[in-house]
């Protein structure tokens, strides 16, 4: 019998297969719409193998409050935006992500192991996602925060897709205002340090002695270079340490001089963003 168009489209968005794979198992299973999903179960059941050299470069940032005082942040990882916006591949991520704060695994490789229900291992739940949705879906990182204050902002850089950048600020007391703030100025400046303290002894060497080979190579005099290094690395932290970038909000103050005015402090954050280390 002839397969729709139509049938083709709810048979892609159901399951993530591709346009042809879908056609494919329409006219195989003669326009059984069940049978069509039991084989492309099938077909994927056999191609995982294949998928593993594949690159998952799309995906989603998603986020699970347990309280406010428990947070979780989770990048799952698929190859397309397709997949990437459908209901099954956002509905794992979520579980994922309630899992981890239910079960408190210590590293990615625990987590894979830990046993998700009777008879399925976390790594099992993937293969499974694998199978169904065509492509390969892994968990890429996950983090998860404790005790203070906890708030998760997720960002969307296009309406129709998932979250693809997510932050998660503990703060040592409830401010929710400055909280939300915080996460929204590290989803827009990616901090990579909390302040100069968290900033490790040989990032710092490595900058100092960049600033001082480039002021040499720039002609600097040589009574000027330790001014000159130490002004470069003052930019380094304003440019990469939370406390000392200018809040995107109002560039006239630091987020540290923001935290001071409310008296708060940020104890830990963290910041995923799809694809990027």
């Amino acid at each position: 019998m002839a397969v729709s168009a139509a049938d083709v489209k709810r048979l892609r968005e159901l399951t993530g297969a591709g346009m042809l794979d879908c056609k494919k198992a329409l006219d195989e299973a003669a326009g059984d719409f069940d049978k069509a999903v039991e084989l492309l179960r099938i077909k994927g059941a056999k191609d995982v193998g294949k998928r593993e050299a594949r690159t998952a470069s799309n995906g989603l940032v998603a986020a699970h409050l347990a309280a406010t005082d428990h947070g979780v942040l989770l990048e799952l990882a698929c190859e397309t935006d397709f997949v990437a916006k459908t209901e099954g591949f956002q509905g794992l991520a979520a579980d994922v992500a309630s899992f981890v704060a239910a079960n408190d695994p210590e590293d990615l490789d625990s987590l894979l192991a830990a046993a998700y229900d009777a008879g399925r291992t976390v790594r099992d739940l993937l293969a499974e996602a694998n199978s169904a949705m065509g492509e390969k879906i892994e968990i890429r990182r996950f983090t998860q925060v404790k005790d203070g204050y906890i708030y998760v902002y997720l960002h969307k850089h296009d309406p129709a897709l998932p979250p693809s950048v997510g932050a998660l600020v503990q703060l040592d007391k409830v401010n929710e205002e400055v909280a939300k703030n915080v996460a929204q100025h590290i989803a827009a400046m990616s901090p990579k340090y909390l302040d100069a303290e968290d900033v490790p002894a040989d990032v710092v060497a490595a900058e100092r002695r960049i600033a001082e080979e480039t002021a040499l190579e720039e002609g600097k005099p040589a009574a000027a270079i330790q001014k000159i290094v130490e002004g470069r690395t003052r930019g380094f932290y304003k440019d990469f340490c939370l406390v000392d970038q200018p809040w995107v909000r109002d560039n006239k103050k630091t987020i540290g001089a923001y935290l001071r005015e409310n008296d708060v402090k940020v104890v830990k954050f963290a910041r995923f963003k799809v694809g990027q280390a």
